[in-house]
Parts: structure tokens; C-alpha cells; sequence
């Protein structure tokens, strides 16, 4: 009978063991490396989602408050217009008993007149104001959302990520990249905008 071939089985399932780790040891960099890339540019997302909704919420308290002034001018005006109500009745009293106002209640009523003018410039150059400082904010309302999707977009990459090391799932990791992709999009939109 002729001798059997001795096949030695250990030396090949060594051999493709090292092949799978060496496989899975790429694998593993691969997602290490661009997980760390994607939480980097994560970092800078936030930091740039806080600075905006800040400064938003600083222009918004500058508008509240010029609004605030502005109501406070319209309420002089009115002030003043009140009187010159009173002297324009205290004029036509005087007409309707047959006598000639006293110099005064002219002067009144005219000073009156030209200073609800003044007042009235003073009110809505506080509303533009008010309105300029309001729309610049909610301009960086709109900023920080897109900048906080973007972050919660990276946020679902990294742990894809974190799935993909341990499962050593290349398709789950091809899910991180392509989500690291599109929030990394989404950022760089916002950022250059």
C-alpha cells in the first residue's frame, strides 16, 4: 500500500490565521485612524455650533434691549404729543372765549411739535438697529443648526466606528465613512457660507 500523503494542517492554519489578523490589523488602523479623523473635525464643528448660538443669543439681547429703548422714545413722543394736545386745547380755549392765546401756548405747542420730530428719528433709528442686530442673529441661529447637525451627524460616524472595530465589519465601517463624509460636508457648507 502506498504510503499517505501527510498534510501538515497546523503549518496552513497558521499561516491563514496571520493573514486574517493581518487583514483585520489594517482593518483595525483603518478605522482608528479615520474615526480619529472624524472626531477632530467633530471637536471643531462644536466649538463652532457654541460660538454662534453665543454670539446669536448676544445679538438677540442687544435687539431686546434696543427694542426696549425704541419703545421707551415712542412713549416720549406720545408724552410729548399729550402736551401738545393740552396746549392745543388750552389754545382753542382761549379762541373760543374771544381772547388771543398768551404768546407761550404757540411757542409750546410748536417746541412740542419739533421735538416729538427728533424724538421720532431717535425711535427708528433704534428699531433698524434693533432689526439689523436681529436678523444678523437669526442668521447665526441658522448657522449653529447647521452646525450642530453636522455634529450629530459625526457623532453617528464615530460610533459606526466604534461598532465596525469591534465587529471588524468593513460595510459597517463603509457606513461610518460615508456618514463621516456627510456631516464633514455639511460643516464645510456651513463654514465657507
Amino acid at each position: 500500500m502506498p504510503e499517505e500523503i501527510e498534510l501538515n494542517t497546523e503549518d496552513v492554519d497558521e499561516r491563514v490565521h496571520e493573514a486574517v489578523e493581518r487583514r483585520a490589523d489594517w482593518l483595525l488602523k483603518a478605522i482608528a485612524l479615520t474615526t480619529a479623523v472624524l472626531a477632530t473635525i467633530a471637536a471643531v464643528a462644536a466649538l463652532r455650533a457654541g460660538a454662534t448660538v453665543n454670539e446669536a443669543l448676544m445679538l438677540k439681547t442687544e435687539a431686546a434691549r434696543l427694542q426696549s429703548e425704541a419703545a421707551d422714545q415712542w412713549a416720549y413722543y406720545q408724552a410729548k404729543g399729550i402736551k401738545s394736545a393740552v396746549q392745543e386745547a388750552s389754545r382753542a380755549a382761549w379762541l373760543a372765549a374771544g381772547k388771543e392765546p398768551p404768546a407761550n401756548v404757540d411757542a409750546a405747542i410748536k417746541q412740542f411739535w419739533n421735538e416729538q420730530g427728533e424724538i421720532e428719528k431717535i425711535a427708528r433709528a433704534k428699531e433698524r438697529d434693533r432689526d439689523v442686530k436681529s436678523a444678523e442673529g437669526d442668521r447665526l441661529f441658522d448657522q449653529h443648526h447647521r452646525y450642530a447637525m453636522s455634529v450629530a451627524i459625526f457623532q453617528m460616524a464615530i460610533a459606526l466606528g466604534a461598532v465596525a472595530a469591534l465587529t471588524r465589519l468593513r460595510w459597517v465601517w463603509i457606513g461610518s465613512l460615508i456618514l463621516g463624509f456627510g456631516g464633514t460636508a455639511i460643516f464645510l457648507a456651513t463654514w465657507l457660507r
